[in-house]
């Protein structure tokens, strides 16, 4: 890998909008949240005014996994865009489902609706029974992810150039111009474009392709190999890919507090599930050539957190969970994607004490000059 000067930009904060019904964790016990309208606009509210700058809407269309409810994710992240004033909101779609065309047309709206604040999330599909029962084409693995890069390249085209063209396996299009064109941000060539995955195919997306590469929740080592991986691609293409990590914050008075909070939800999982979730994604994983597939080396008690958020360790008071996530920084981490089992009131704690502490703990960073991982754009 290669070391590029440090770099101090601060940590940014987003959240799962809770979208489907359930929570974050597939487990019985109580989760103050809730999916609809008022409740997540009040919540939207909440972040940005205690310091989140991005918000994820989940994708969901067949009820699965403990959501028997779900809203439609670019719907309803127009509806939290209009109702902020500062935060993004990305919006969660899949290739096959999406066209490329039809979705940067929304998304320009959504854009222009909200003065440069829309984003994606170009999720390549692992749940099988939502394109097959619809008489959509599934498509294997690696196919899925040569859909995705093209469908990225498209939204990318499409949003920055006039009579676009774009002759792919998957997408065919001529001399195509979308007007309005996203709303002109200073600095930003168009709307982010996040992606996720473990699998040799989703890195090499996240190098080649994306602007943000989302992993799921890892320890140290585990994020860190991640980051190898995908920065050298990146670096092999003359860019930069920004990373965000999934955590699931536990924030008590102690950590015991914290570690005795997890073992309950994972004392009340609903194991019938989570051991469905566990073989669907397990089985998309294993249909990689290299077995690197997402949740491919999850346990059943990762899972009961469904993007292994209780791998990242974010457990404990606010000073413990501030230093962590520094931690983590200093491993090359961008943004911190997060849940809560209580959301409002947990978010909400979250963001007046420990990302005040995250800031300090920045400004002496900057001050000692300690080397943050980092590579070029």
């Amino acid at each position: 890998m290669t070391d590029f000067p440090p770099t101090h930009e601060p940590l940014k904060f987003a959240y799962w909008v809770p979208n489907v019904s359930g929570g974050l964790v597939i487990s019985s016990i109580e989760q103050r949240t809730d999916w609809d309208y008022d409740y997540n606009v009040k919540l939207a509210r909440t972040a940005e005014r205690v310091g989140f700058e991005y918000a994820l809407s989940q994708v969901r269309y067949a009820s699965s996994y403990g959501a028997a409810q779900q809203h439609e994710s670019t719907s309803i992240s127009l509806a939290l865009l209009l109702a902020t004033e500062k935060l993004k909101v990305i919006a969660a779609i899949h290739p096959g489902i999406w066209h490329p065309a039809v979705l940067a047309k929304f998304i320009n709206t959504a854009d222009q609706f909200s003065n440069g604040r829309a984003a994606v999330n170009v999720v390549s599909g692992w749940f099988k029974d939502e394109y097959t029962d619809l008489g959509l084409e599934w498509l294997e693995h690696d196919e899925r992810y040569e859909r995705a890069a093209e469908f990225i390249q498209v939204l990318r085209g499409l949003w920055t150039q006039e009579k676009f063209s774009f002759h792919g396996k998957y997408y065919d299009i001529t001399d195509f111009t979308l007007r309005p064109f996203p709303y002109e941000v200073p600095g930003r060539a168009h709307p982010d474009i996040f992606q996720g995955g473990n699998s040799t195919a989703a890195r090499f997306n996240g190098g080649a392709f994306s602007d943000w590469y989302f992993s799921n929740g890892k320890d140290f080592d585990g994020f860190t190999e991640q980051y190898d991986d995908v920065t050298r691609i990146a670096a092999e293409h003359g860019r930069r890919t920004r990373f965000g990590l999934n955590g699931f914050v536990i924030q008590r008075d102690s950590r015991a507090e914290a570690e005795a909070q997890l073992r309950e939800i994972i004392a009340h999982a609903d194991s019938g599930a989570v051991e469905g979730f566990r073989k669907s994604v397990q089985e998309a994983g294993n249909s990689t050539a290299d077995k690197k597939g997402m949740w491919a080396d999850s346990s059943l008690d990762d899972l009961v957190q469904y993007n292994d958020g209780f791998r990242t360790q974010l457990f404990g008071d606010a000073q413990q969970i501030a230093e962590r996530i520094i931690e983590y920084k200093k491993r090359g981490v961008d943004l911190f994607l997060l849940g809560f089992l209580h959301f409002q009131e947990e978010l909400e704690l979250f963001g007046e004490t420990v990302i005040p502490i995250v800031r300090e703990l920045e400004a002496d960073l900057a001050r000692s000059g300690d080397p943050i991982t980092v590579a070029t754009r």
